[in-house]
C-alpha cells in the first residue's frame, strides 16, 4: 500500500465511527469545494483519485466560470483525478462526529501529472527555487475574522456578534482584550479543540481592534507548503465551529466600514543547510541578506496586489493610518510599514508581511511572498532605508489599490511571470476580471439615492 493508503487503514480503524468522507481541494479562491464519498468509497481517493471537474480549480468566488483560456466549456470540461495528500485525513468534529475530511491535489488523469493552475502546485513550483539556493523559508500565517450573527440586518448586512454573557451585540474593539476572549470562550475554544483534531497547529488567540474581531496565530513550519495548508484549512475549522454553534465567521477583509480590516499576515525566515537563520544579525551577511529579501518584497508588491487582494472589499483595507501599508517601506518594530521585522532574537529574526487581504488564497500568498523574497536574494536589490515613524500617513501614488489597477499590473508583471508562469498570471486575472464584470453587472443601491 502507499503511504496514504496505510494512512487510511489506520485511521478506519481509529474512527469506525466515520460514514462519509469530504474530498477537499482549495481553489483559485481558497473556498473549500469537492465532495461527499461514503466510507465504502473512500479508498480511492489514496491510491487512483476520485474524479471531480477539473476547472472547479478555475470558478469564481460565486462558483462560476467564464472559460478563461479555453479551460471549462471549450475543451469539454474534463474531470481531474483528487487524490488524498499524505497526513491530512482528519476528523471532521463540527458536523456531529461521523465525517472525516482529506485534502487532496488534482491530477491530469490517473496516472498523470499534477494540474498546472492548481495554486497548490504553484507554490511548490516556487520553493523549487530555493533549493538552487540552500535555502529553505520558514514560515508562519496569522489570519484575523470577524465573528458575525447567524442572522443579517435589513439588506444583508452582517451584524457583529452578541456577546455570550451580557447579551449585547458587539458595538466597537477592545483590542487586545482578555475579558473579550472571556465573553466568547465557548467558540473559540471549540475552534481550538477542532484545530488540534485537525492537527492545525495553532498557538496565540487575541482580541481585535473591530467589534468581535479576533486573530489567531500559526505555529512557524520548516515547510512552507505545510504553512499554507495549516492557513488553507484554519479558515474552513474557523467557520464550521462558528455555524455549528449559531454564529457565522468571516474572513471578508472590510465586512464594516467604520471597523477595522481583517489580514492575512505572513512571517517569514530563511534557513541554510544548517538550520540556522540566514537574517541573523550575528551573521557575517545576515543584515545584508534581511535587506535583499526585503527589496526583493518591494519589487514585486504592485505586481502582486491582485493575488492579496483578490476582489472589490479588499481595497477598502488600504487608507492612511488604518495599520494597514500604503507603502513599500519597511522598518523595525513598525506596524505602519508594509514589511516589518518584528523585535526577536537572532534566531528568530524574521520579515513580517503585512499586505494580505484575509480571504486571499494562502498558497497564492505565500509563492507571490517567496517569489519576491528569492529575486530580491538573487538580483540582490538593496531595500533603501527603514521607516521609523509612521509610514501610513501618505498612500504611495505608484501602488495599484484598485481591483482594476491590480489586474492590469499583474497581467503586465516583469518578474513574477518568471515563478509563477505567464500563462497563471494571465488566467487568474481572467477569472477575477470576469468576476468583477459580473458583481458590476447589477445596479448598485447607492447609485439610485446618488443618480436617479
Amino acid at each position: 500500500m502507499t503511504g496514504t493508503a496505510k494512512e487510511l487503514a489506520r485511521f478506519i480503524d481509529a474512527h469506525p465511527e466515520v460514514t462519509h468522507l469530504d474530498v477537499l481541494i482549495m481553489d483559485l479562491c481558497a473556498n473549500a469545494i469537492g465532495k461527499r464519498l461514503p466510507a465504502s468509497a473512500m479508498k480511492a481517493v489514496f491510491s487512483q483519485g476520485s474524479p471531480v471537474c477539473g476547472a472547479m480549480q478555475l470558478v469564481d468566488v460565486m462558483g462560476n466560470t467564464d472559460d478563461p483560456m479555453g479551460y471549462g466549456f471549450s475543451d469539454g470540461d474534463p474531470d481531474a483525478f483528487a487524490l488524498a495528500i499524505a497526513g491530512t485525513l482528519v476528523p471532521i468534529p463540527w458536523v456531529g462526529g461521523h465525517k472525516a475530511q482529506v485534502l487532496c491535489e488534482f491530477r491530469s488523469s490517473l496516472d498523470g501529472e499534477p494540474l498546472w493552475y492548481e495554486p497548490r502546485q504553484l507554490l511548490k513550483k516556487v520553493l523549487q527555487r530555493f533549493e538552487s539556493l540552500r535555502l529553505r523559508p520558514r514560515l508562519a500565517v496569522e489570519l484575523e475574522f470577524y465573528l458575525l450573527d447567524a442572522a443579517r440586518a435589513a439588506g444583508g448586512a452582517p451584524l457583529p456578534a452578541v456577546s455570550p454573557r451580557s447579551g449585547q451585540r458587539e458595538a466597537s474593539g477592545k483590542v487586545l482584550s482578555l475579558d473579550k476572549l472571556d465573553e466568547f470562550d465557548e467558540v473559540l475554544g471549540a475552534i481550538e479543540t477542532a484545530c488540534r483534531t485537525q492537527h492545525i497547529p495553532t498557538t496565540s488567540m487575541i482580541s481585535e481592534y473591530g467589534a468581535a474581531q479576533f486573530e489567531i496565530n500559526l505555529q512557524h513550519q520548516d515547510d512552507a507548503l505545510l504553512a499554507a495548508d495549516h492557513a488553507a484549512l484554519l479558515r474552513r475549522a474557523v467557520q464550521g465551529v462558528s455555524r455549528s454553534l449559531g454564529y457565522d465567521a468571516s474572513f471578508m477583509s472590510k465586512p464594516f466600514a467604520d471597523q477595522s480590516g481583517s489580514g492575512m499576515h505572513i512571517h517569514l525566515s530563511l534557513l541554510d543547510e544548517d538550520g540556522n537563520n540566514i537574517f541573523d544579525p550575528a551573521k557575517s551577511e545576515g543584515d545584508l541578506r534581511l535587506g535583499q529579501a526585503v527589496a526583493g518584497l518591494q519589487a514585486t508588491m504592485g505586481e502582486a496586489m491582485a493575488l492579496f487582494a483578490p476582489n472589490l472589499n479588499v481595497y477598502r483595507r488600504f487608507k492612511p493610518d488604518e495599520f494597514t501599508p500604503v507603502t513599500r517601506d519597511w522598518g523595525e518594530n513598525n506596524r505602519s510599514v508594509a514589511f516589518r521585522i518584528p523585535p526577536s532574537d537572532g534566531k528568530n529574526r524574521r520579515i513580517e508581511h503585512r499586505v494580505a487581504g484575509a480571504e486571499a488564497n494562502p498558497y497564492l500568498v505565500v509563492a507571490a511572498v517567496l517569489a519576491g523574497v528569492h529575486h530580491g536574494l538573487v538580483a540582490q536589490l538593496d531595500p533603501g532605508a527603514r521607516h521609523a515613524g509612521n509610514a501610513g500617513a501618505e498612500v504611495d501614488p505608484l501602488l495599484p489599490l484598485t481591483l482594476w489597477q491590480a489586474l492590469d499590473s499583474l497581467r503586465a508583471a516583469e518578474i513574477l511571470g518568471d515563478y509563477l508562469g505567464e500563462d497563471y498570471l494571465r488566467i487568474y486575472a481572467d477569472v477575477k476580471q470576469a468576476e468583477f464584470d459580473a458583481f458590476m453587472g447589477d445596479i448598485l443601491p447607492r447609485e439610485y439615492d446618488w443618480y436617479l
